[in-house]
Order: structure tokens, then C-alpha cells, then sequence
């Protein structure tokens, strides 16, 4: 079992999708996402979400993210954040959302 403690050492916020480009390069369909922290900067992430959104779609949304993992190198792409979602049985991805509008770098507690 995990701890309170174990829980407050992910740091979990809230960032807007600025940029969608595909990811040609990436084993399993990915887009390059660049997400927009407000005062903590703007990240990258590697995110498979292309079955259930366009690039257009996710341009401007609001996204949850966890924002202290190491950086992963997937191919030619630094991914620095992790953008989090709910598998489905089909094994399509849908995206964890706050549900109303939150500050960007807001952080999840």
C-alpha cells in the first residue's frame, strides 16, 4: 500500500496544450505535445492519445500532468512530463481533465 507520504512526492498539475505535432517516430502512434505550466515553464511530453483525439482537438485543453518524473528519451524526443489518462479495454487512452478551469501549475493535493 502507498502512504500520504509516498502520494505528496509526485508533483501533479494542471497545464494547457499549446502545440500538437505528430510523432512519426514513435513506436506506437504518439503525438509531441507542448504543454504550458504557467509559472513552472513549458514542458514536453510524448502522449498516445491519437485514437480518441486530433491535433486540433487537444490544441488549448487543459491537461493533469506529473511533473517530477525523470525525463524519458523516446527516439529523437525528450519527453519531461507524463500526461495522464485512463486506459480503456480497446486500449485507447482518455485524457485526465480538470473538470472546470484551473490556474496553470496548479498543483493536484
Amino acid at each position: 500500500m502507498a502512504t500520504i507520504e509516498d502520494f505528496e512526492k509526485i508533483d501533479i498539475r494542471v497545464g494547457k496544450i499549446i502545440d500538437v505535432q505528430d510523432f512519426p517516430e514513435a513506436k506506437k502512434p504518439a503525438y509531441k505535445l507542448r504543454i504550458d505550466f504557467g509559472e513552472f515553464g513549458i514542458k514536453n511530453s510524448s502522449a498516445r492519445i491519437t485514437d480518441l483525439y486530433t491535433k486540433e482537438q487537444l490544441t488549448g485543453k487543459l491537461v493533469v500532468c506529473v511533473t517530477n518524473f525523470l525525463a524519458r528519451q523516446i527516439g529523437p524526443f525528450t519527453s519531461e512530463v507524463l500526461t495522464t489518462g485512463f486506459y480503456r479495454e480497446d486500449g485507447a487512452v482518455v485524457l485526465a481533465v480538470p473538470d472546470k478551469d484551473a490556474p496553470l501549475g496548479a498543483k493536484l493535493g
